[in-house]
């Protein structure tokens, strides 16, 4: 693996080689977006990536690899181009029903609750409240699980179909 790495990282010496396939496998480490950035404007074959990453380790860290890249400036052309191919491991992943690792935050479960009681009190289906407030019933459904972060308008449009003055967000 880390003589592959060569191909893309061919100004390092043994040992800053030997160091980057240990960054690649920490996305935590400071300098992985760095080193991410640096690889994926040399490679333009997703396959290749997926050697030295899981499709999950680059979903979950292609915002701050992003992030970073922006800064730094150059080769929008590839940030672009992996923009689309991140796009795309993410339908394929909706597709097949497949969420994001971990639980949902505690505030969004804290929402999700109150509107959930509110929409049953007021003997609203979730189609019916979507239809209300302009969404999707799935939407509703991810909302009340916890699982979908949404926009304070959003919110106010679905506190006011429910007649829900205030929600406090407070830690218990």
């Amino acid at each position: 693996m880390k003589k592959n790495l060569t191909k893309y990282f061919w100004s390092f010496n043994q040992a800053a080689i030997e160091e980057t396939a240990a960054i690649l496998k920490n996305p935590g480490h400071r300098r992985f977006p760095e080193r991410m950035v640096t690889f994926l404007s040399r490679c333009d074959k997703p396959k290749e990536l997926f050697m030295f990453i899981s499709k999950q380790q680059f979903v979950d860290s292609w915002p701050r690899v992003k992030n970073y890249w922006r800064k730094v400036g150059g080769a929008s052309d590839f940030r672009n181009w992996w923009q689309t191919i991140y796009e795309q491991i993410m339908e394929e992943s909706r597709k097949k029903q497949i969420r994001p690792k971990g639980k949902p935050a505690g505030v969004f479960l804290k929402i999700g609750g109150i509107v959930r009681r509110a929409r049953i009190q007021k003997r609203l289906s979730q189609k019916e409240l979507a239809c209300k407030v302009s969404m999707k019933q799935p939407d509703i459904s991810m909302i009340e699980e916890g699982k979908k972060n949404i926009t304070l308008g959003t919110l106010i449009r679905i506190g006011n179909a429910l007649d829900i003055k205030s929600i406090d967000i407070s830690r218990e």
